[in-house]
């Protein structure tokens, strides 16, 4: 059975959910057909919650789930569809496999949709689908943890889902393992069109498999947008700090940007020019990052030229093939970015050395003041 066979209608998923407590909530979320949604925010932020609460397995005090045509929750109309009549396949990060069954009875198991006759055929294929042809009759401890992540992965596909729900799928796995998965997650997302929601806490998997990424923190949807949209233009420093971002600062803004013409804003003691200044005003005050990739090392500076800020290297963390460098600017102000280690080498940098950065322009964001 090809694996599009088992796939329904794509349909979007729509999620509203609020409560003060004990696990205070206040979720919206949207996800197309076709789409991959990430999750991401710090430990206890209420990401697991909100996926449990698709799949039926935690009720919340108020809201509304709903995907495609059917209504899943809906504390107004009191409805509260159980998880097995959902059709919602959920990946836990733990696998959750039956110990005693092989990997085929595992998905088997799940099936109970199709005739008697036809799941055995349906349980190898899909098996098959997550390389894993020639291990159908192992028990989960006889395969290593990625292949009880894929065992685990093909079981939520055969409850024909309309949604794909995958709770922290690559945690419990090693690094070796888990780029192969990550590979597979991608394949999926290609050939697949139905939502899938994704919850994770590395940030790097985000980026790389998600279309759009929503912070959650505390249990309140922060910001959602694209990957670009979420690292480069964070709603605020609170939602960059969640995302990774190091370069966040203070600052005031000098002079607002026009068509063709860039933004400044003072910051220690100097001036810096800024793409886009938005909605603020001269005279605001205003927090603003620039992120990594958007500090580079500025060569011999030309008399005049923008955003060069000169310093000494406080650290000097060789990565593998990345270097991370952290250059003190004055006061308690600390740059960091990273370049080849190659580069680093040959430019001989080290802890103590004079160095001097620029802060590419078109890098840098403005938000609302902490």
């Amino acid at each position: 059975m090809a694996l599009k066979s088992v796939v329904r209608e794509p349909a979007a998923l729509k999620v509203a959910l609020s409560q003060p407590g004990p696990i205070p909530l206040d979720v919206d979320i949207f996800c197309g057909a076709g789409e991959l949604l990430a999750l991401v925010g710090p430990s206890g932020a209420g990401k697991t919650t909100v996926l449990r609460a698709i799949a039926g397995l935690y009720r919340p005090a108020a809201g509304r789930i709903v995907c495609g045509s059917d209504l899943w929750f809906d504390t107004a109309g009191g409805t509260m569809v159980p998880p097995q009549t959902r059709a919602a396949g959920l990946v836990f990060q733990d696998y959750a496999l039956f110990p005693h069954l092989s990997a085929v009875d595992n998905v088997r198991l799940a099936m109970q949709h199709l005739p008697e006759s036809a799941r055995t055929a349906a349980a190898m294929s899909l098996l098959q689908r997550v390389h894993l042809d020639g291990l159908e009759a192992r028990r989960p401890d006889r395969l290593s943890g990625g292949q009880r992540q894929r065992v685990a992965l093909a079981r939520a596909l055969a409850r024909d889902p309309k949604v794909l729900l995958l709770d922290e799928p690559f945690s419990a796995v090693d690094r070796m393992t888990r780029e192969p998965l990550k590979d597979e997650i991608a394949s999926l997302h290609r050939s697949l069109a139905i939502p899938i929601v994704l919850v994770t806490h590395d940030l790097e998997e985000a980026q790389a498999l998600a279309d759009r990424i929503s912070v959650i923190d505390r249990g309140r949807t922060l910001q959602t947008g694209t990957p670009d949209d979420v690292r480069l233009r964070p709603a605020s420093a609170v939602v960059a700090r969640l995302t990774g971002q190091t370069n966040i600062f203070a600052g005031e803004v000098e002079r607002r940007s026009a068509p063709g013409a860039s933004g400044r804003i003072r910051w220690s003691g100097g001036s810096l020019d800024v793409a886009q200044t938005g909605a603020f005003v001269v005279g605001e005050r205003v927090g603003w990052l620039v992120p990594t990739d958007y500090v580079v090392v500025a060569e011999a500076a030309r008399e005049g030229e923008s955003n060069v800020v000169h310093g000494a290297l406080a650290d000097v963390a060789q990565l593998g093939e990345r270097t991370a460098l952290t250059v003190r600017a004055g006061g308690d102000a600390q740059l960091r970015f990273s370049m080849a280690t190659r580069d680093a080498r040959e430019r001989g940098l080290e802890a103590g050395r004079a160095l001097s950065v620029r802060l590419l322009p078109e890098g840098i964001h403005l938000m609302p003041a902490s």
